[in-house]
């Protein structure tokens, strides 16, 4: 399993005097970017979001566990307004999150967006790690896993050895690298790459007694059942195993991919286990293709595809439906060419709207635009929190604001560069 990290022991101000920013208040221009867009304030609450059409959610990864990385991610994406913050189902990793959303909401009053925990009921793709031994590598390897990887989660670094030793030994230097665990969340890109098949893959699943246990927190505002989508039995065990604890929370999802003709059915068989106990919103996750938003413009086109099938059947159990899967700044263009963004049907209750279609989920691109920002503050100035580095956090937030504004419809002021 993955290594555990707590955030609040690993997050130091030491830099903060260092900022310069042309201001008394380094933050301040901070401030007025986020009050040129106008984005919404504590009043507007996640759901009507997805009532409207324009609810975002920044996936952390249900299986990366960097807490420092989530940490500044939930603080930055927090400030540009997301609705949701999706994380794995790890009690420090929750933590992570909640302060990054605190610290955000320490520079503005801004609204809490939900914080999701993602969970599975079989084996899933989003719940693997990579694992190799770095000594089982040849030396004369182009590691071609270290450059393919888009968590920077594989290194080959090696470091002289200062440890003193009871006996005499002719090692100078230890291995070091390999896979880092906690920033591995599963992408599966370094497995066909390794020209000696080195690299091994380990799933897992998470446990529903400790689930149900972290949904009765007040720190824990919904959760995502990630499914395979082609039977029913394994969903209904997890289900039962939470049901006493779901009347906790404000959402319940379930991530499915696309089966075809069968999607529709297995969603109405789901929807039925979960009828009885579900007393919130539900919402299904259409899962275009998984963990792959970074890769190009084409990544988005199955999830586009699959809300387009899901979204025209008169068949489809209740409940929002959102992208994910291959999301990144070109999907909301792809839904107004089939003209699904923000497109509002007429529900069951008397002259209500609701869009056909909730909103999007971020996860791999997110991660990627403000990443770029983080990796590069981390080299100058090692673990830290962003909030304590002005420049990097005007910088990340315009990525992020760009990302966020393209379904949000925030008024971008004149001359603003990313």
């Amino acid at each position: 399993m993955a290594m555990r990290f707590y955030c609040s022991s690993a997050i130091h101000p030491q830099h903060q005097v260092n900022v310069s920013f042309g201001s008394k208040n380094p933050l301040q221009n901070v401030k007025n970017l986020i009050k040129s867009f106008g984005i919404p304030s504590k009043s507007c609450s996640p759901h009507v979001s997805l009532q409207q059409g324009n609810w975002v959610k920044l996936i952390c990864g249900a299986s990366f566990e960097d807490v420092v990385d989530i940490r500044n991610l939930s603080l930055v994406y927090t400030l540009a307004g997301v609705d949701c913050i999706d994380c794995a189902a790890d009690p420090s990793v929750i933590n992570a999150v909640n302060e990054g959303i605190e610290a955000a909401r320490e520079i503005v009053s801004i609204r809490r967006p939900w914080v999701m925990i993602s969970i599975n009921d079989d084996e899933d793709l989003h719940f693997r790690k990579a694992e190799f031994d770095p000594e089982d590598c040849p030396s004369d390897c182009s590691r071609p896993c270290e450059n393919v990887c888009p968590a920077n989660a594989i290194s080959f670094e090696r470091e002289n050895s200062t440890m003193e030793v009871p006996f005499s030994s002719d090692q100078k230097e230890k291995p070091k690298g390999g896979v880092i665990t906690e920033r591995c969340y599963g992408c599966g890109r370094c497995f066909p790459v390794c020209p000696y098949d080195k690299i091994r893959e380990i799933t897992y699943v998470r446990d529903a007694m400790a689930t149900a246990e972290l949904l009765k927190t007040n720190d824990v505002d919904a959760v995502e059942i990630h499914t395979s989508g082609r039977q029913t039995n394994l969903f209904k065990e997890l289900w039962d195993d939470l049901a006493n604890s779901v009347k906790y929370l404000r959402l319940v999802a379930v991530s499915l991919p696309d089966t075809g003709d069968a999607t529709i059915s297995t969603m109405n068989q789901m929807y039925a286990i979960m009828e009885p106990h579900l007393s919130c919103f539900n919402l299904w996750q259409l899962d275009g293709r998984p963990m792959s938003g970074d890769i190009g413009r084409g990544a988005t086109r199955e999830s586009i595809a699959f809300a387009v099938r899901v979204a025209a059947s008169s068949e489809r159990p209740p409940g929002f439906l959102q992208l994910a899967g291959g999301t990144n700044v070109h999907t909301v263009d792809g839904l107004k060419k089939r003209g699904l963004f923000r497109t509002h049907i007429t529900c069951a209750e008397p002259n209500h709207l609701q869009s056909l279609i909730g909103g999007i989920a971020y996860g791999g691109y997110a991660r990627k635009i403000v990443g770029r920002v983080l990796s590069s503050m981390g080299s100058e100035n090692g673990v830290t929190g962003i909030e304590y580095h002005a420049e990097h956090l005007l910088k990340a937030l315009k990525e992020a604001l760009h990302l966020v504004g393209s379904v949000k419809s925030y008024n971008h002021p004149d001359g603003m560069q990313r």
